[in-house]
């Protein structure tokens, strides 16, 4: 019985090769059906994309693994894919060209405090969720951003808007009179302390 137990666990049910090569041909096709499929599916998720992004493992596991359910062979198509994603990575970085055609590029989703519709539609970003990302980075409203992208990796980064001169000017004049509304107020209690 032991014996059994450690020969399927070791014996490899399909040849060498064929598990390194399954993994790295699954690995590059969901690299281009993932980039084809949009910024959204990388990070900004809504319940059905992560449904979607979860059944995919599944989905694919028999592509990786064929009939071979041994320890070996889950080792072989695991350090495959972990090996072609280091050589992939380090490629691309020393590749910037290719970098972009596989990465893309970002999206101006608000430019100087205005909405981008066009992009908006284009990468699937409804109102409220642009709404909920600005919540999570501290913005109280979209109000306060003055531009947001959707970086290639999923991410949306927001720049707060600058104050203009005419509010750095209001500003200062309401501090000036906070002060010297607190000036008066102390003058007042010194008065009364000293006729009392």
């Amino acid at each position: 019985m032991h014996s059994a137990m450690w020969g399927n666990m070791f014996h490899l049910a399909l040849p060498v090769l064929e598990k390194i090569l399954r993994p790295i041909l699954v690995y590059v096709f969901l690299v281009i059906v993932l980039r084809l499929a949009g910024k959204r599916e990388l990070a900004q998720l809504n319940p059905f994309d992560l449904v979607v992004l979860l059944t995919l493992s599944n989905t694919v596991q028999n592509a990786i693994i064929g009939e071979d359910n041994s320890v070996v062979g889950g080792m072989i198509g695991a350090a495959t894919l972990l090996i072609v994603n280091y050589v992939f990575v380090r490629y691309l970085y020393n590749h910037p060209a290719l970098d972009f055609v596989v990465e893309g590029s970002s999206d101006v989703l608000i430019e100087h405090g205005k909405l981008r519709k066009s992009s908006m539609r284009k990468d699937l970003i409804t109102l409220p969720e642009l709404e909920a990302a600005a919540h999570r980075q501290g913005f109280s409203s979209l109000q306060e951003v003055d531009c947001a992208r959707i970086e290639p990796g999923g991410t949306i980064s927001f720049i707060a808007r600058k104050p203009s001169a005419e509010d750095i000017r209001h500003k200062e004049i309401m501090k000036q009179l906070d002060r010297l509304t607190s000036e008066l107020s102390q003058l007042r209690l010194n008065q009364q302390g000293s006729t009392s």
